[in-house]
């Protein structure tokens, strides 16, 4: 029997599972703080809802693909913005929600980029630039409790649609033309120059390097005007970057991205909508935080009765307490294995004198306190 991971599909234990439980913990009170409900939904969607009508996108070609006993056809979600379609019926709007929880894509994969991985979606459905800007404003709040020095970069789908119009880029050629953009911090100038002037648009090359003050002169730029402005309300710096598309074919407004974090404005169901996704495993290897918390085992020598009073009361007291039943050496190899930082010993002695040996297992330091 195999009993290895299949490609593409991790297990997290340890140091690792402990920093992503961390992680979540900080999004999850930062997502409520700003009044975001909770939201739970299927991994199994049927097919057809899952691919939507963005069967051309390539998040969607990359679904897993199932059939149950009925013959009926199924996948597993490939992200959780889709299923706002069916939730967001009958919501007072805005109905703002967030999601934690594994995605799956059946795609290569790559030292951060996994088949199941684990999105921390935020979503408000019935939006404005006011909500993109507290979007944004999370996003931020998220990077610096996380410790990652970013700024947040911001575009305007409908700025890109309305340069291209300018510049006469063939209808046919418009969405390869942006795809091809977006590429430019990932290939560079030289490339991605290359590959537009085999669409005609390399007009529109020039157009992306131009200053920003040059970009007042399109209609669309008013939305980035507005949105930096509500930023700066909130004290929250963003980039303009002309050449943000963004790969979803459904976004219609703002983008906006930095790396393991991005989102932008769409539609569903003719209602104007906003969000942001956060990749756990990325957010993993940029995280610069302090996550140990102080583990405390409580050594029964003999003790059992006194030992499990003990513990219940240090957790009553918000200590974090597990309980050894044997001998002293095996409990500090248990301690040491799963790095518990003090050992306190109960027995005979001690709770005759109500003084117990408390152990510092960091330093090797030993001392008597009353429970």
């Amino acid at each position: 029997m195999k009993t290895e991971t299949i490609k593409g599909f991790k297990d997290f234990t340890g140091d690792n599972a402990e920093k992503r439980a961390e992680i979540k913990k900080i999004l999850i009170d930062i997502f409520e703080k700003y009044n975001f409900e909770p939201l739970e939904t299927p991994v199994i969607e049927y097919e057809e809802f899952v691919k939507g009508n963005n069967s051309n996108d390539e998040a969607v070609s990359d679904i897993f693909k199932l059939q149950d006993k009925g013959k009926r056809k199924l996948a597993l979600r490939y992200e959780f913005t889709f299923q706002l379609k069916r939730l967001m019926k009958n919501k007072k709007l805005p109905y703002k929600r967030y999601e934690v929880g594994p995605v799956f894509r059946d795609e290569p994969i790559s030292a951060d980029r996994f088949r199941q991985f684990t999105q921390c979606d935020v979503d408000i459905i019935g939006s404005t630039i006011k909500d993109e800007a507290e979007i944004i404003v999370i996003a931020s709040k998220v990077m610096e409790e996380l410790g990652i020095k970013k700024i947040m970069e911001i575009n305007s789908r409908k700025l890109l649609n309305e340069i291209l119009e300018d510049k006469k880029v063939d209808k046919k050629n418009k969405n390869q033309v942006m795809r091809e953009l977006d590429k430019l911090e990932k290939f560079g100038e030289k490339k991605v120059c290359a590959d537009l002037k085999k669409l005609g648009a390399e007009k529109v090359f020039d157009v992306i390097r131009k200053p920003e003050s040059y970009f007042k002169k399109y209609k669309a730029y008013k939305d980035i005007k507005e949105l930096k402005k509500y930023c700066k309300n909130y004290g929250v710096k963003v980039k303009f970057n002309p050449a943000l598309a963004r790969g979803l074919s459904y976004y219609n407004g703002i983008v906006y991205e930095v790396p393991a974090i991005a989102g932008g404005s769409y539609m569903f169901n003719n209602i104007q909508c906003t969000g942001i996704s956060f990749g756990l495993e990325r957010l993993m290897s940029l995280a610069k935080i302090k996550y140990e918390k102080e583990k405390i085992l409580v050594i029964s020598l003999n003790q059992d009765k006194e030992s499990i009073k003990i513990s219940q009361q240090l957790r009553k007291q918000g200590k974090n307490v597990s309980m050894f039943y044997g001998k002293p050496s095996k409990a500090l190899e248990y301690a040491n294995a799963y790095k518990i930082q003090k050992v306190i010993f109960v027995g005979e002695k001690e709770i005759k004198n109500k003084k117990f040996k408390i152990k510092n297992m960091k330093t090797g330091e030993e001392k008597l306190i009353r429970i």
